[in-house]
């Protein structure tokens, strides 16, 4: 669902106002990012090649256009990216069905955002057909919008996909709070203007200006995350 009614600044005596808070999904909310990695090796196993653990680093957290691109490229397997599309996510949401692990703090902060009725978005470069399976365990009643990878012209690491989001919530990007995992997810949200925490999972992030890295959604919560908008 899509709101165009503008967010309220929701402001504390620190002045603070935050408009929105926009969500990354795999690894972030979900810890799922080993899953992607796991189905890639069983296909390219199938299709006779063995994946070299230091591609992990290359294709988490991008789109799976520039991912499985690359692995077929680098493996000169037989097979076009619209095929190994279908694989994969067939081969992810059989996982996904299977058992859908949380990410720690995330039930948690998803439920205080939505008690502060703060506006959400779920921002992910995974496409519909898997955001709609994994809203079925993480609730759909915790963002007011989601936009998915293959909704956009361009997915992350381009601002498209954040700025889309920030945009049908009616906020400033500068005034919203994006939570991500990796370097592909930040550098798509601070090319949209957005202040970032990063919580990394697969590889490490450094901080920044206008990004602040824990080590768990543990140490973030609303006070938290309304102290990184003051002005």
């Amino acid at each position: 669902m899509t709101s165009t009614v503008p967010a309220p600044v929701t402001r504390t005596a620190q002045g603070s106002a935050l408009q929105a808070v926009l969500l990354d999904m795999d690894g972030t909310l979900v810890d799922t990012e080993g899953f992607w990695w796991d189905v890639e090796v069983e296909i390219f196993a199938g299709l006779g090649h063995t994946l070299d653990d230091s591609w992990r680093h290359v294709v988490v957290g991008g789109p799976m256009s520039r991912s499985a691109g690359f692995l077929i490229e680098a493996t000169g397997a037989d097979i076009t990216f619209p095929e190994l599309a279908v694989l994969l996510n067939d081969g992810f949401e059989d996982r996904i069905t299977r058992a859908l692990p949380l990410m720690p703090g995330a039930a948690r902060l998803l439920a205080e955002l939505a008690e502060h009725q703060v506006p959400t978005a779920l921002v992910s470069a995974s496409h519909r057909r898997i955001i709609d399976r994994v809203l079925a365990s993480l609730g759909a009643q915790h963002f007011t919008l989601t936009v998915a990878g293959d909704e956009v012209p361009r997915t992350k690491p381009h601002p498209d996909p954040y700025l889309l989001a920030a945009a049908g919530l009616g906020a400033e990007p500068a005034r919203c709070a994006v939570i991500e995992d990796t370097a592909t997810g930040v550098a798509s949200a601070e090319a949209a203007g957005c202040h970032v925490v990063a919580v990394p999972s697969v590889a490490p992030i450094s901080p920044a200006a206008r990004r602040t890295v824990v080590p768990s959604l543990e140490q973030v919560d609303l006070t938290f995350l309304r102290g990184l908008i003051t002005y």
